[in-house]
């Protein structure tokens, strides 16, 4: 069985997840502790107590996300499971810096500040209001990228995120995406839904978040990770930590090549995919796209167990 590790991004966020982890596992509960620490917030007290309004904010809701990947990591290293376990790290858009971070090239509170610092950056870019972003279900990534050219008109409209062969993702100007959902629609896709995200992420409007992140990066240190990471912006594995950094920036504007990351693996022998942290939308995307790779979610105690007896 050869394994890849893959971490959730945004939208996975819910009231109380990594709880049980923490209560289970005082690994767990460091991690939590940790990032408290880094933000200078109990962010933790948010992540379990808190409104989801106030957890979805895109500042808050990147570092929340890391700190309960980085849970279940260390609740799995606590019962035996380590990283080399994995053949390959991956993770959806903040995800990759939660990979990152498991890998051993980021610390869990560098890593919680740069994801605050991305959040932040990326909500200030476009003011409220200004740009969209809407999942097309039912056309491939050349129809949806026609699409988004088509409904542009001098406006910024891209293919945001290749989530998996029956979604793509577009992100642009409101009126563009608006646009584009309807073009879409004439075009024989099944869906068009536009998004409830507070900015347009991965398009080129993003330019001044990127900016922010180049600034940012440059002043944390980055290691080799442990095992390679599979990056959103080439979609194949990747080592060296300067290419990596370039590559973060490069991320904030740039397409999430999800499908194609995953085919990546699959070509590499992959035969399973533990989703470490909170939901199973990765799961559910790679069930789309290879077949072949048997998905199990970590994100809970009960989890944990499992994929223990998963690997025995």
């Amino acid at each position: 069985m050869t394994i890849a590790f893959v971490f959730p991004g945004q939208g996975a966020q819910t009231i109380g997840m990594g709880k049980a982890l923490a209560d289970a596992y005082p690994a767990a509960q460091a991690v939590f502790d940790e990032v408290d620490e880094a933000l200078g917030e109990k962010l933790s007290t948010l992540i379990w107590e808190g409104n989801i309004e106030e957890l979805t904010l895109t500042q808050n809701a990147q570092p929340a996300l890391m700190a309960t990947s980085m849970a279940a990591m260390r609740a799995l290293e606590a019962e035996g499971i380590s990283i080399g376990k994995a053949s390959f790290v991956a993770g959806h858009s903040l995800g990759e810096y939660s990979a990152l971070a498991a890998a051993g090239a980021l610390s869990v509170a560098d890593t919680a500040r740069l994801l605050r610092t991305r959040g932040q950056a990326m909500q200030s870019a476009v003011p409220v209001g200004e740009g969209a972003m809407a999942a097309i279900l039912g056309l491939d990534l050349d129809a949806v990228r026609a699409v988004a050219d088509e409904a542009a008109q001098g406006e910024v409209c891209q293919a945001a995120n290749d989530n998996d062969p029956t979604q793509v993702v577009v992100s642009g100007a409101k009126a563009a995406v608006e646009r584009a959902a309807e073009i879409a629609k004439e075009k024989g896709a099944k869906r068009a839904i536009m998004l409830p995200v507070s900015a347009p992420f991965h398009c080129a409007l993003m330019q001044p978040a990127a900016d922010v992140m180049a600034d940012a990066l440059a002043k944390v240190e980055i290691k080799a990770p442990a095992v390679p990471l599979v990056a959103n912006v080439c979609a194949e594995a990747v080592t060296d930590p300067d290419l990596i950094r370039q590559l973060l920036v490069e991320q904030v504007t740039g397409s999430v090549r999800w499908r194609e990351s995953v085919q990546y693996m699959a070509a590499q022998g992959v035969t399973c995919a533990w989703e470490i942290g909170a939901g199973k939308a990765l799961s559910g995307m790679i069930r789309k796209i290879e077949r072949s790779i048997a998905c199990q979610a970590v994100g809970t105690p009960e989890d944990v167990q499992k994929a223990i007896q998963a690997d025995a």
